[in-house]
Order: structure tokens, then C-alpha cells, then sequence
């Protein structure tokens, strides 16, 4: 009897869970080339440049969903493992959303990539020239992983 309650009540419990303390978890690479540039993207629906990333998905794991953002935006493929380097409290967004941020080193552009709906441009940027409406968020986690400045909490 007990096996059958126990399944049923953690079902039950996580559930409950994910309603009362709903969490939002996103995914951010750093995408850096061998030349030492950065790849950044510019969304339609927010100004400025941003990492590429987004949204993890129910059931997939950190570097999936990372894999998956990558390739939608830049066709980006994951050739080695990211490294993560830290993750985030993104409160402007919500109260419970936060972002892990991963290191790309190991990857290939398999093609360079068409804007579309969700990204209008892209591209590989110097740190010392990245474009002048780079977000503050996007410039400070550059400033931490490349510029040995220290890592904050806050997105």
C-alpha cells in the first residue's frame, strides 16, 4: 500500500510545489570565439543586445535547453561542454526567476544565421566594441567572465 501512496503523494506534493513557489528558470551562453569576441543577439521584442538564451523547458536539463537556444539563435553547436559559471537572480523579470549562465568556448556556427520573428540581428563583437545599446546585464556578465571582475548575484 505504501508504494502505491508515496508516488501519488510526492506527485502530489510537487504539484503543490510548482503552484505555491513557481519558479522560472532561463539559460544564458557567453559565447566567446578564438578570436576573443563575444556573439551577441538583439530580440524584436526588447531593446538592445543581449546573450543569446531563453527559457528552460519542463523535463529538459540546463545544457539541452542551452543547446537548444544556441542553435535556434545563432546557429550554434555545442561541440564540447559549457562551462557553468554561475547563476542569477533575475528580478527584474519576477520574484522567482532566475538565469544560469554558461560559458561557450567549444562550439561551431554551422551557417551564419537569418534574422527572423524572435531575432532581428546577431553577431560577433569585440568586448571593446560591443554595440552601444548592449543591455547593462549583458555588459556586467561580460565584465565578470572575460574581465576577471567579481560575479554578482543579480542579473
Amino acid at each position: 500500500m505504501r508504494r502505491l501512496i508515496t508516488p501519488a503523494a510526492r506527485r502530489f506534493l510537487h504539484l503543490y510545489w510548482r503552484v505555491s513557489r513557481g519558479l522560472t528558470l532561463g539559460v544564458r551562453g557567453l559565447v566567446s570565439d578564438a578570436r576573443g569576441r563575444v556573439f551577441l543577439v538583439q530580440h524584436s521584442y526588447i531593446p538592445g543586445w543581449h546573450l543569446p538564451g531563453g527559457g528552460v523547458e519542463p523535463g529538459e536539463t540546463l545544457v539541452a535547453a542551452l543547446a537548444r537556444e544556441l542553435r535556434e539563435e545563432g546557429n550554434i553547436e555545442l561541440i564540447g561542454p559549457p562551462e557553468l559559471f554561475g547563476v542569477y537572480w533575475n528580478r527584474r523579470i519576477a520574484w522567482r526567476d532566475h538565469v544560469a549562465l554558461y560559458v561557450v568556448r567549444s562550439f561551431r556556427q554551422t551557417a551564419p544565421p537569418q534574422p527572423n520573428r524572435e531575432i532581428i540581428a546577431h553577431g560577433f563583437f569585440a568586448v571593446d566594441a560591443l554595440p552601444q545599446d548592449t543591455s547593462r546585464a549583458t555588459r556586467a556578465r561580460i565584465a565578470e567572465v572575460l574581465g576577471g571582475h567579481a560575479a554578482a548575484e543579480i542579473w
